[in-house]
């Protein structure tokens, strides 16, 4: 299992993806769907990647060794 550092950047780099296409793609369409919109979805995932994260290291669940 990953250790909650690991979590925590990923979720980290994900939100800030997110946050870049919300800011900066609004002007560009595309037939599918709309990327601000993408924006968005990776911003709650990143979210919640961080605060599982967040979770891992509070609860002492990080590093654990033979699981």
């Amino acid at each position: 299992m990953a250790s909650p550092a690991k979590n925590f950047t990923e979720g980290i780099v994900t939100f800030g993806v997110g946050l870049a296409l919300r800011l900066f793609t609004e002007d560009v369409h595309i037939p599918v769907f709309t990327l601000t919109k993408v924006g968005v979805v990776l911003m709650v995932i990143g979210g919640i990647e961080i605060l599982y994260g967040l979770y891992r290291v509070m609860s002492g669940r990080g590093d654990e060794a033979g699981s």
